[in-house]
């Protein structure tokens, strides 16, 4: 079974986080993974750009977590993949298949709505996955449900009650699952992930493993 961590912040990018995108190879090649992916707050979550930057500028400076990841994972044997964390107020939304250039060419996305938005990313070949849709403490839930390509089932930050109602609710609407860690922080005890059968080659080949539901929920224990 092939180990990946799906939701990733690094203190590079993200306000919350404290660790590093270096700190992270390290930690999950000896948790047994073979990649993972890098998840940053996006420009309207709990992100480190500085707002009042040019597009490009801001752009550059999001990019940081994931390209030192990136360095990192080629130097120890790791395969590092972007995506981003989209908010909606509390609504968060795991972004995958998308890059850069994706970004450099829509200076005009937090324009949009987040309706919109979700249609535009698929739209333009990206994959959506409504992260811990139903976390503790939030009076009003918000669903995209005929938005997006799969829910997170099982995210080792949230409640036993919020996942199982996020596994209600992606059972409910047949809606391939996965699970993450939402990790900020090395110092972390109980992580996430999916596992396949085979390696991830390329970002659309791991769009398209979730999508027919070969992602395989793994629930782990930190290995001392």
């Amino acid at each position: 079974m092939y180990l990946y961590e799906l939701h990733c912040h690094t203190k590079e990018t993200s306000k919350c986080a404290s660790s590093s995108g270096k700190e992270y190879i390290k930690f999950f090649k000896e948790q047994g993974y073979s990649g993972i992916f890098i998840t940053d707050h996006f420009f309207n979550g709990n992100t480190c750009v500085d707002p009042l930057l040019p597009w490009e500028q801001r752009v550059k400076e999001f990019m940081k977590g994931y390209e030192i990841a990136k360095q990192e994972g080629e130097k120890q044997g790791i395969d590092v993949f972007f995506g981003f964390e989209y908010s909606y107020n509390w609504c968060h939304l795991l972004t995958f298949g998308l890059d850069e250039q994706w970004l450099l060419s829509n200076p005009d996305i937090l324009s949009l709505s987040p309706a919109d938005y979700l249609k535009k990313v698929r739209a333009d070949g990206g994959m959506v996955v409504h992260a811990h849709p139903f976390r503790d403490g939030i009076e009003l839930v918000r669903l995209f449900p005929d938005l997006v390509d799969a829910v997170e089932v099982y995210n080792a930050s949230q409640t036993e009650k919020a996942n199982r109602r996020a596994l209600a609710y992606g059972e409910m609407l047949g809606l391939p699952f996965v699970a993450g860690s939402d990790i900020h922080s090395t110092a972390k005890n109980t992580l996430g992930a999916v596992g396949f059968d085979s390696k991830i080659t390329d970002i659309n080949d791991f769009i398209n493993k979730v999508k027919v539901g070969k992602a395989n929920i793994i629930k782990k224990e930190i290995c001392k």
